[in-house]
Formats: C-alpha cells, structure tokens, sequence
C-alpha cells in the first residue's frame, strides 16, 4: 500500500498523459483501500522501439512510484491475429518470453525501474487460467454493434475501407476482455489504443462475466491512461504538414527502422539515426527532435539540458524546461545540429543499462533470433 497521499499518487499516475480517461473513477478508488491494478498490452510484432521501451515504460516507472500493481501483456494472440511475425504461433510465443520480455525489463532498468516488480503475462497463459475469458470476449461483443467493431479496427494500424478476414473483428472486443480477465482498473497504452478503452468503459456494467468491482463488491469502470506517441524520425510525406494532420500517422514504426531508435541500439546507430532525423530550421509544430526533447528528455526528467555550441554559435547553453528549448528554437537560437549532437549524447547515456542488459550472451542470443526472423519475413 503506497504512503503517498492521493492527491500525490494522481500526479504521478497523469504525469505526462495525453489524457486519463475515468478520471474520476480513478479517484474515488484511489481513495479507498481498493489495488490499483495496471495492465499495458504489446503486440509481439518487431523490436522495440523508444516509444514502447522509453515512454511506455516511464509511464510504468511512475504507476510503481504510485504503489501501483504493473503488468505487461505479452499479446501473442493479438500478434497472430494481425499476422504478424508470419502468423508463426511458436515463434510468436517464444519471442514474447524472450526478446519483448528482455527488451522490456531493459527498459524499465532505463528508465531507472525495477523489471522484477513487472509483472509479465502471456496472453496464451492468461486465456488458459481464465475459464470465462471468450465468454467475456462474447459479452463484450454482444453490447458493441458491428458498426462500431469495424470502426475500432485502426487499433490494428488499419482503416474501416481495408479488406479485412473477420477474425480483425473480434480484436478489440478481445482487448476489452483482456482487461476484465485479468481484473484491470487501470488500462494503459497510447492514444492510438483509445477506441478499445472506451469500449471497455461502456461494457463494463453490462457484463456478467469477469466483472470488475471494488473491495466492496461494487462495480466499477475501468479508467485509462493513455501517453502520447513518439514521433518518428522521418520527413512527413507531404511538407508543410497540412493544419488537420492526424500525428498518430506519424509515429516512429518499429517497421521502418530509419524512423525509430531502438532500446538497444549502440552509440554509432544511435548518432546515425539522430543526424539523419528530420529537423528544420525554426520549426516547432512539427519537429521529430524536438518531440523527442519533450517526451524523452525532459518527460523522464533529463532537465536541466546542456547544448554544447561552439563560440560561434553562441557556446554553451542550458535549458531548464522544454518551453525554453523550444522557443530558442523557433527564434533560430538553436541550430538543428547543435541540437541533434544533444539529444544523441543524452540518448546514448541513457540507454547504456539496456545496452548492458542486451549485452550478456543469453539475452544477445534472442535479439539474434528476432533480428533473423524479420529478415527472413521483408
């Protein structure tokens, strides 16, 4: 049980959100003795990339601070379903225990968490060990029309005009059951996963089976957190953005590499990757560099920012708070370059404990396995 008061833990819990859905919901529960309870699910698709190593888990890092009971879904169902890793079930299942489950405990430990207060969930294991699962999978769809199911399917990273076999259907309603199956009263993940918690939200007192309630037998709804998406590294397709561009189409993709840093990348793909970064001169709307000051930087408390420049360029500067970046920035202050070679010295410092998690032969071996099998499936 967290010493912390709750107006304390609350901040932690919303501390660089894009929005905590049920707010109120997750005070009033905060305030009595009820667990808090805290899942974030990840398909098995790729490696993972500081969007899901760095922002995900420095929001878990947070919910731990906040006395918070933390679990990972290792979604191999989920993965199979969008065909993803070839729909090779044993491969799925064995990079989810090993790689994903390794490339998250090393985030956590960079983000200066600890991983043995994770807890790591097989989707496979918790389907077994739950006998009312596809019955709550059933219920969740009978109070969800088919309109609104086909709507939801961008969870998977595609659009309602798309050919899709049906089994794309029953994801989200199987997103919302994994949250009753395993007692959730805090769902996680980013905005992109919004439409599959507000299902759940409106489900919940509709259900019979695998009821979420407090410790006075009450039913509750499930509230949910959800952090922004890092952007990726590349040059949006169409330059100057338009005004009513959706971001979540520009986030870093683990699916093209040029785009995305790894939680285990070494220092020379680091600075690689951070130089060839889309980054134009006073540009602060859109600004892949300067998104990932925001949410890296300073959102894991990387304040106050030192900008080695040379004399010419002004020397050495320091940033206590990303407004002040940003407006050096958009003044032209601050050269694009000075700001890479910044960002990249920070990012190889911070990543040195996943560097050194991946470093041992037995977690080097399953990064090796996944490397192959998503060069064999390009």
């Amino acid at each position: 049980m967290s010493t912390l008061s709750t107006a304390d833990r609350m901040a932690l819990i919303e501390r660089n959100t894009a929005e905590v859905m049920g707010r109120d919901d997750l005070l009033t529960l905060l305030g009595t003795s009820t667990p808090i309870r805290h899942y974030i699910g990840f398909e098995i698709s790729g490696k993972v990339h500081l969007g899901s190593g760095l922002v995900a888990m420095g929001k878990v890092r947070d919910f731990l601070d906040a006395g918070v009971d933390c679990h990972i879904l290792l979604a191999d169902w989920h993965t199979w379903i969008n065909d993803k890793l070839g729909g090779d079930r044993d491969l799925i299942r064995r990079i989810a225990t090993g790689y994903f489950t390794e490339a998250m405990k090393a985030s956590l430990l960079a983000v200066g968490a600890d991983p043995v207060r994770v807890h790591f969930v097989l989707g496979t294991d918790l389907y077994a060990n739950n006998l009312d699962y596809w019955s709550t999978v059933i219920e969740v769809s009978r109070n969800t029309t088919l309109s609104r199911m086909l709507r939801s399917i961008s969870i998977l990273g595609r659009e309602q005009s798309d050919s899709v076999d049906f089994a794309k259907l029953v994801y989200p309603a199987m997103q919302a059951a994994d949250i009753f199956a395993q007692g959730i009263n805090l769902a996680h993940a980013g905005t992109e996963q919004r439409k599959a918690h507000v299902i759940a939200r409106d489900v919940a007192t509709k259900i019979r089976t695998n009821r979420l309630t407090d410790l006075d037998g009450h039913t509750v709804k499930p509230a949910a957190v959800h952090h922004p998406l890092l952007l990726g590294l590349r040059k949006p397709p169409v330059w100057p953005l338009p005004e009513d561009v959706d971001p979540a189409a520009l986030k870093m993709s683990k699916s093209d590499p040029s785009s995305a840093v790894f939680v285990h990348d070494d220092p020379d793909t680091i600075r690689r990757r951070v130089a060839k970064a889309f980054c134009p001169p006073g540009e602060t709307r859109f600004n892949p560099v300067l998104n990932w000051f925001q949410q890296l930087v300073f959102g894991l408390g990387g304040a106050p920012v030192r900008v080695d420049r040379s004399q010419a360029s002004g020397g050495p500067v320091t940033f206590d708070t990303y407004e002040d970046l940003a407006g050096a920035y958009g003044r032209g202050d601050l050269h694009p370059g000075d700001a890479k070679n910044a960002l990249t010295a920070w990012l190889i410092d911070y990543l040195e404990p996943a560097r050194g998690h991946f470093a041992t032969p037995r977690v080097a071996a399953m990064l090796e396995e996944i490397e192959s099998a998503l060069s064999t499936r390009r």
